[in-house]
């Protein structure tokens, strides 16, 4: 494999596709630098960010972005340079990713919930040079993490913290203490942008290389079909670094037509309803669980939610009987979002029947879009039900760094592979059905089945071990690990939780439950086919 440290991240379209996409105006050659200053320019005086106490037009929010710009090129930083990325929705995100985008550095993004060993696999397979990470959040302490990956990676050199640093580090804050950049550093417009990550349905999640091209075309175009508006705001309370509340219609979205954008350092109604009472939130985004906690507390909600217009809700299946009582209990319109960092948006649109609100996840985004049905084993599928494959101007052609990833993924024909089991409607919009590989969609966060049994096989008393997704009325999917010890071996689930928590991985990819057992009956000899296994095991004890 090459050296991550010397490999440019590209994401390439067959030359016939990327000049039909330049043709029809989905790409408009327009570079992150060149977009912030076309914003700014447009919106200079109208607020476009809140975030705590943090209040900034679009002028001043270019201007911090574009010292942010200067402080890194002045750090040693050259153009294409990965920095990874791990802050929570607050006052430091937006400026901080827009002044990397500024200075022609390529953004990794990572979640405020992964821990050193995630963190480490992302900055070895980008080479990213630095991390940025907040010194503390929700009461966990990222210093130690960050230390602990600078000592696995090489190719970190730098550390920046938002907050206090310990020796070695540098306050992040310092970075804006320096004159803004001009202009933003030249940047192809088919060239990365960033690297966000996949849902990790095979181990460790894969980078996913998204070019200015592609990502402007797909955030504009979904402010458009979301009716995001100047007089729009717009709440991020799903963790800003997720593909969903970026771009769909996202803080990106709402930005690119002029909206005030309103972080929530947490999606609980207890921090999410005070913001949407004060700044008058007329859109947000939330995966199903939420929305049903959102729903619940709103009964009996003290705070002002009738400015609220459109409710985004995507990340995993949200039931038509859940789907229903949004309207009647949030007093606003409901908008079914299904995609995939990978590309791929589908939305229901604000004047679609209410049938197809309630019962799809709606059509995509662009005419090209490219919608392929195939059966499990790759034979077209009959009768519009089929795992779904697709293309489009959006849609990446490979992940960074990934040849094995990649032949699994994509098609010769450059389809990629979903892994999603939909009904394809003769209206063309699109019911989810399910999944085909093995993977937990816990609350919207996608969780490799194969990973959890990788780590606790890794404790001492486990013999082997095999996790599959149950219904969960709340999560939509929770998991359930069935262990087999060694002969001998004693075990509570509790200190099997504890020991993978002590692995560094996020609290969400913890099993949700654990079932011991004698014995596996259908395999012979360790892990094998396991695809079946899960499925025997999902039956006998859940039917």
């Amino acid at each position: 494999m090459p050296d991550p440290t010397q490999t440019c991240p590209q994401q390439l379209w067959p030359a016939p596709c990327a000049a039909r996409y330049r043709a029809r105006g989905y790409w408009r050659g327009v570079s992150f630098g060149g977009w912030l200053d076309e914003i700014a320019a447009a919106h200079g005086p109208r607020e476009a960010l809140v975030a705590g106490t943090l209040r900034l037009s679009y002028d001043e929010l270019r201007n911090l972005a574009r010292a942010y710009a200067a402080g890194f090129l002045g750090d040693g930083f050259a153009p294409g340079d990965r920095v990874l990325v791990q802050l929570p929705n607050g006052p430091a995100f937006l400026p901080v990713v827009l002044g990397l985008l500024y200075a022609g550095l390529v953004p990794v993004y990572a979640l405020p919930a992964h821990r050193d060993r995630e963190i480490a696999h992302l900055v070895a397979g980008s080479g990213a040079r630095a991390l940025i990470c907040a010194e503390s959040y929700e009461g966990f302490d990222y210093r130690p993490l960050a230390e602990a990956v600078r000592a696995a990676c090489p190719s970190l050199t730098r550390i920046y913290i938002d907050g206090a640093p310990q020796a070695g580090m540098s306050r992040l804050a310092d970075l804006a203490d320096t004159a803004p950049l001009d202009a933003p550093v030249p940047r192809d417009p088919g060239s990365v942008a960033f690297l966000q990550i996949s849902g990790g349905t095979t181990g460790f999640p894969k980078l996913i290389p998204r070019t200015h091209d592609d990502y402007i075309y797909s955030f504009e175009a979904s402010a458009g079909i979301c009716a995001v508006t100047p007089r729009s705001v717009l709440l991020t309370a799903l963790p800003a670094a997720h593909n969903f509340p970026m771009s769909s219609p996202g803080y990106f979205g709402a930005l690119s037509v002029g909206a005030k954008v309103v972080m929530s350092p947490s999606p609980a109604p207890g921090a999410a309803f005070p913001l949407i009472a004060a700044e008058g939130v007329t859109h947000t985004g939330l995966v199903p669980p939420l929305a049903l906690l959102w729903m619940q507390a709103a009964k009996a909600a003290k705070h002002d939610l009738n400015s609220l217009e459109v409710l985004l809700v995507g990340g995993a299946k949200f039931t038509p009987e859940a789907a229903a009582q949004v309207r009647p209990t949030l007093g606003c319109q409901l908008q079914q979002v299904f995609g995939m960092a990978e590309g791929l948006v589908n939305y229901t649109r604000l004047d679609d029947p209410e049938e197809v609100i309630l019962n799809t996840q709606g059509r995509p985004i662009s005419p090209d879009d490219e919608i392929l049905l195939l059966d499990e084993d790759g034979a077209p599928a009959t009768g519009g039900h089929g795992v779904l494959h697709t293309r489009g101007p959006y849609t990446i052609r490979a992940y960074h760094n990934a040849p094995e990833a990649n032949a699994r993924a994509f098609t010769p024909e450059g389809f990629y592979c979903t892994g999603d089991i939909v009904r394809l409607r003769p209206d063309g919009n699109l019911e989810v059905q399910g999944r085909a590989g093995d993977h937990i969609n816990r609350a919207g966060e996608k969780v490799s089945a194969e990973e959890i049994e990788d780590n606790l096989i890794a404790h001492e008393a486990v013999f082997d071990a095999v996790v599959v997704s149950v219904p969960d009325r709340f999560l939509g999917e929770r998991s359930c690990a069935f262990v087999v010890l060694h002969d001998g071996a004693k075990a509570e689930d509790r200190a099997l939780k504890a020991f993978i928590r002590g692995r560094g991985i996020a609290e969400f990819k913890v099993p949700d439950q654990i079932v011991f057992t004698d014995r596996f009956e259908t395999t012979a000899v360790g892990k094998t086919d396991r695809k079946a296994l899960r499925a025997a095991l999902k039956k006998r004890h859940f039917a």
